[in-house]
């Protein structure tokens, strides 16, 4: 298969003093040292999940031993293997990549992966500020949407709905620039998303979410919105994929929004 999602629940996950050494025995010595920077235990049990689920995707899809695999970060930070699989030299053409991305937070760490497809992953959890009022959240994060994304997200309906809503959109930009690679650097008033104007109905994959760059629609971007309900805190989580379209030569860009929403 040439699509790959994980996801672990490390809430859940209580290792021992000696599960978590051989853990981190599993992993690169300098994944160890950042995974040890971390001030909260649950954000280190969150960061480790994320490095194992990697190195099981490398190897069990990838086919490289555990051994052997090595692990790098760009510059901007999106991990990458260090050493490819080998291909053998022939006229045929290159078989397509693996593309991969983590993203961590609170209770969960997701993996998604793409054949011969750049991804970038993210997930939020949908909670009240902690410091402000939600009206003071929003007028400090006031550069990060546009105008229009700002009316969208005000006239949600309750301060629950909103920060639904703020956080579905921070989603989204979020996992773009995570599979452009670009990193914090990118003026997020860039992108401007217009969501589907049908309701998230479970199970029911909504593909009407259109995107603006730099003020002008991207046709070529198809963004997918799928809503799962578990009985979980509510969480947004998207995933931002790129797909190569061989007939017509074009990139396609595809988009697929999962929120996980307590019922």
């Amino acid at each position: 298969m040439g699509s790959v999602r994980w996801a672990f629940r490390c809430g859940s996950w209580t290792p021992s003093r000696s599960d978590w050494l051989f853990a981190a025995r599993c992993i690169q010595r300098e994944e160890k040292d950042r995974i040890g920077q971390f001030v909260f235990v649950k954000d280190a049990k969150s960061a480790m999940a994320g490095r194992l689920l990697l190195r099981r995707f490398v190897c069990e899809r990838m086919g490289i031993p555990w051994s052997e695999i090595k692990l790098e970060r760009s510059p901007r930070g999106k991990p990458y293997l260090a050493a490819p699989l080998k291909v053998s030299s022939g006229s045929g053409p290159e078989p397509p990549a693996w593309s991969f991305n983590l993203s961590h937070q609170g209770d969960y760490a997701v993996l998604a992966a793409e054949l011969g497809m750049q991804v970038g992953v993210d997930i939020m959890k949908t909670v009240m500020p902690g410091s402000s009022s939600v009206p003071e959240f929003f007028r400090i994060m006031t550069r990060q949407f546009t105008a229009y994304e700002w009316s969208v997200i005000q006239s949600a309906g309750s301060e629950h709905q909103q920060l639904a809503a703020f956080y579905r959109h921070w989603a989204l930009k979020e996992s773009f620039i995570k599979a452009i690679g670009t990193g914090l650097g990118f003026n997020l008033q860039r992108v401007e998303f217009h969501l589907a104007p049908e309701p998230l109905t479970q199970g029911l994959a909504l593909r009407q979410t259109k995107m603006h760059l730099d003020e002008e629609e991207e046709e070529d971007w198809i963004f997918e919105i799928l809503l799962t309900v578990f009985k979980l805190p509510r969480w947004s989580c998207t995933l931002c994929q790129i797909l190569f379209s061989v007939q017509s030569k074009r990139l396609v860009h595809r988009f697929v929004l999962h929120f996980l929403a307590e019922r």
